[in-house]
């Protein structure tokens, strides 16, 4: 049989068979963290740590209290939450300020008028945005599958739950780790931070309020803060000792306070051993473009790694690159399996070609099969 001909598994058998497995593996649910000290910093996580990408976000609508109890049911190990303002300054679980893809907002006839056009990080955006609505009118709408021509089996779930503040998310862990008895571990990263610093909703300090409210404040507290703004991560980390992660697009990028503060620094300045240095003055770990672990020739396939990992463990930094998705439209080429893009690949070859690379975990929309994905490795 051919590569292009493979039969890649059903979505449904990977999904039963993958939580069988991690349930199995975990003796009752919580995959690789139940076997983990239930206290103690990031470094007693698994390696490979599977974090479920905005929850489980390949089966469930993004950023919804359905999709991170799903996430944290097959066992990921941690469970990512992305953050965004409202007018009243509370903070929301949206991968973006613009909710226009995310929620219903376009169905309601009374916020028709709030539709309008910003610039975000240099990018021209037309749509709802969360800092021109109140906490309590954001509650009124219902969140959606954002993706649906690639997830349609995720669109079954529209409607069915709100945009969860991040306290909620806080209450749902502490009840979580209390049932479980062991803690539930968060990913938390401020968006575009120094937009909304500029519109007076500053990111940083309600966020360093909740988590000392919560008593997540600490090294060795079960959370992980992420930014694509250094700075962001700088201004953390005179506010708390919550571990801290900077996040990296392509090489060619430079983070958007850097623009704002004529630093001419751009990703690949970063990733440099210099730049690592000072990542690691401030920060515990990176969080790479997985092709800036393995590059992608022109055709879409996976090349030679580079040497960023390495680099960036001899600076004592963890490194947890993004994202790995199952459907081939997401995947390198040669592990794309068939015509449809919506379809699976050879995801568990990928994971294995990135996991090879020393990385110490990875985001998922899938954490089932990143979990199965993980103690293959672990078992070679």
């Amino acid at each position: 049989m051919t590569q292009g001909a493979r039969r890649s598994p059903g979505r449904r058998t990977v999904l039963g068979a993958a939580v069988l497995g991690s349930a199995a593996l975990s003796l009752g649910g919580g995959g690789g963290t139940a076997q983990a000290a239930p206290v103690g910093g990031y470094r007693r996580l698994p390696v490979p740590t599977v974090i479920a990408h905005r929850g489980a976000s390949g089966y469930r609508p993004e950023h919804t209290l359905g999709s991170y109890q799903l996430g944290l049911d097959m066992g990921a190990d941690v469970i990512e939450q992305d953050l965004v303002p409202t007018k009243d300054g509370h903070l929301v679980c949206r991968h973006e300020n613009d909710i226009t893809a995310t929620t219903d907002v376009a169905d309601h006839p009374e916020f028709a008028s709030r539709r309008t056009t910003k610039t975000v990080d240099g990018t021209a955006l037309t749509g709802w945005f969360t800092e021109d609505f109140t906490l309590a009118e954001l509650k009124t709408l219902r969140a959606k599958e954002r993706i649906p021509g690639t997830r349609q089996e995720n669109t079954l779930y529209d409607g069915r739950w709100t945009i969860p503040t991040f306290e909620e998310v806080l209450r749902w862990a502490e009840k979580e780790g209390r049932r479980r008895g062991r803690p539930v571990w968060l990913y938390v990263e401020t968006k575009h931070p120094t937009y909304f610093r500029r519109l007076g909703l500053g990111l940083e300090e309600p966020l360093a309020g909740l988590l000392r409210r919560y008593g997540r404040h600490r090294a060795d507290s079960p959370t992980f803060l992420q930014s694509f703004e250094p700075t962001s991560m700088r201004r953390m980390a005179k506010l708390v000792s919550t571990p801290r992660v900077v996040l990296l697009w392509t090489a060619d990028d430079r983070p958007w306070d850097f623009r704002e503060a004529g630093d001419p620094r751009t990703v690949a300045d970063l990733i440099t051993p210099e730049g690592l240095k000072w990542i690691a003055s401030y920060a515990q770990g990176i969080g790479p473009l997985l092709d800036l672990v393995i590059p992608k020739d022109k055709d879409g396939r996976l090349g030679t790694p580079t040497t960023l990992v390495r680099d960036a463990h001899a600076e004592g930094l963890i490194l947890h690159p993004y994202t790995l998705r199952n459907e081939n439209t997401f995947l390198p080429a040669d592990f794309r399996r068939g015509t449809d893009p919506s379809a699976f690949g050879d995801v568990f070859g990928a994971y294995e070609a990135y996991f090879a690379t020393g990385i110490d975990g990875i985001f998922t929309d899938q954490p089932d099969t990143a979990l199965l994905a993980a103690a293959d490795h672990r078992a070679r």
